[in-house]
């Protein structure tokens, strides 16, 4: 979506604004403004024109325009009815220089989780991956997956779902009659460029099975329809997004806010490293997101690892 068509969204969400008024403030013609209008009527808007001016009487239900209107926080939306993967083609996005653009679908055909592990995306759900360029060192980049987490998760609730956070990043809703813990709602897969001491581009893909039916998920999941009814993906995911963007605006805020969200700090949890088992309680997380876990030997620090959430002694 071009600036102009954002800077008219932002001026609509705020009323009625007359035809004059919007060429002197966007610096465009008056030509130029019914232009985007009917763009916009074309992308589905109900623009009606009153003696007061241009009013948005109806949005989209979903899609870049529906997203971006009334959204507080500065990202540009690219959408896709279907899509193969939103992480691939923010990535090359981000390889092409783009920064604050988020990719949004429907429907993912080629989605994957952490590990190259298949990931379910039927139509009906909040498939996307945010693109953007923070000022830190490579070490620090994992602080963002915890703060989408969170975003999430606080997205979630406020749809009616009891969600909490599975270290590091999986969204569940809690069930400890599972394998793992709960039932999974959303996943994170994190991606990121840079050199020695700078990050390029750090890419998040985060997927959220949202007016989904069950009978659709892969045993072991659960959607926002399942646990508390269908939901308006756009407002949920303008929710998701300025959140996101509230967090990365303050880094320091992050840790509080994902303790504040997560299931598994205080659990007895078995992490599975790269070559050795580890098990005990999740005491706390440590920048950038290490899990400390306080094991009969004395604590662990543990940056990466698959964590599960065993039922407590004498369970």
């Amino acid at each position: 979506m071009n600036e102009t068509r954002r800077a008219l969204l932002d001026e609509l969400s705020s009323g009625a604004v007359s035809g004059p008024a919007l060429a002197e403030r966007l610096g465009v013609s008056r030509a130029a403004v019914w232009k985007q209008v009917e763009a916009l009527r074309d992308e589905g808007f109900v623009v009606e024109s009153t003696d007061a001016g241009y009013v948005v009487a109806e949005v989209p239900e979903f899609g870049a325009g529906a997203v971006e209107y009334g959204l507080d926080a500065g990202y540009t939306i690219e959408y896709h009815d279907t899509i193969g993967s939103t992480n691939d083609r923010g990535r090359d996005l981000a390889k092409a220089g783009e920064r604050d653009v988020v990719v949004l679908a429907d429907e993912q055909t080629g989605s994957r989780g952490r590990l190259r592990r298949a990931w379910t995306a039927p139509s009906g759900g909040v498939w996307l991956s945010i693109v953007f360029r923070p000022e830190c060192p490579p070490a620090h980049a994992p602080i963002y997956t915890l703060a989408a987490a969170v975003a999430t998760t606080r997205a979630a609730r406020e749809a009616g779902v009891d969600a909490s956070i599975k270290w590091p990043n999986d969204v569940l809703v809690s069930d400890d009659t599972t394998e793992r813990g709960g039932r999974k709602l959303a996943g994170i897969l994190t991606e990121m460029e840079g050199e020695a001491n700078r990050v390029s581009w750090i890419l998040v893909g985060i997927g959220v099975n949202a007016n989904v039916d069950g009978a659709l998920l892969p045993a072991g999941a659960t959607s926002v329809r399942e646990e508390a009814g269908d939901v308006e993906r756009r407002l949920f995911v303008q929710r998701l997004l300025e959140t996101f963007d509230d967090l990365r605006g303050d880094p320091d805020t992050i840790l509080d806010a994902w303790r504040d969200h997560a299931d598994t700090l205080g659990r007895r949890v078995r992490v599975e490293l790269t070559n050795e088992t580890i098990e005990g309680e999740a005491v706390d997380v440590e920048f950038p997101g290490a899990l400390v876990v306080r094991t009969e030997r004395g604590e662990r620090v543990i940056h990466t690892g698959d964590c599960e959430h065993l039922r407590p002694v004498g369970e």
